[in-house]
């Protein structure tokens, strides 16, 4: 086939295409015009509330002899603040994150979720939930009722005590999470 052929065929189909492409693409999926277009108003954590969740919890953790990693993310699951103490082990940084992620994503404690994935057969399969892992120690954030973000914190001899800071470090500052 000549080449100038081929490009009249290519720009003939690319024609048709968008021919029946435009139609569904302008369509008001809300019926409602730009009376439905609106901004989202969404409350975020600031660094230094980032920044205070995870020094608080570090220092519930510190407190009981316990050497942690935290992660706190953001709405999106962006990680906004992550430290590995001195004497945490090295895996703990990339567990805490997943933990957090965990929280975020199913809008529960982290042990929660792993309780619930691990007994109930309806829900089993999210455990392989990429990002996500069945353990104990993180916690979502929450403004009101949104969640805006969330911390994992790993390292303690059980999931349970890495929880117990999580909560510690988001509890120090419930009067900023309103």
């Amino acid at each position: 086939m000549p080449v100038a052929r081929l490009t009249v065929s290519i720009a003939a189909v690319l024609l048709a295409i968008s021919a029946w492409a435009a139609p569904a693409l302008a369509a008001d999926p809300g019926g409602g015009g730009c009376d439905t277009c609106t901004l989202v108003n969404e409350k975020t954590l600031s660094l230094d509330l980032a920044r205070g969740i995870a020094q608080a919890a570090l220092a519930k953790c510190r407190a009981d002899g316990n050497h942690v990693s935290v992660t706190v993310l953001d709405r999106d699951g962006l990680v906004k603040i992550a430290f590995r103490d001195d004497g945490a082990g090295p895996h703990t940084l990339f567990t805490s994150r997943r933990k957090a992620f965990t929280a975020l994503t199913f809008k529960q404690p982290s042990g929660q979720w792993a309780h619930r994935v691990l007994s109930e057969p309806a829900v089993a399969g999210l455990k392989d939930t990429a990002g996500t892992i069945a353990l104990a120690g993180g916690m979502p954030v929450r403004a009101g009722s949104e969640v805006v973000g969330a911390i994992g914190v790993s390292g303690s001899p059980g999931g349970d005590k890495d929880e117990a800071c999580a909560n510690a470090g988001v509890a120090q500052f419930s009067d900023k999470l309103k």
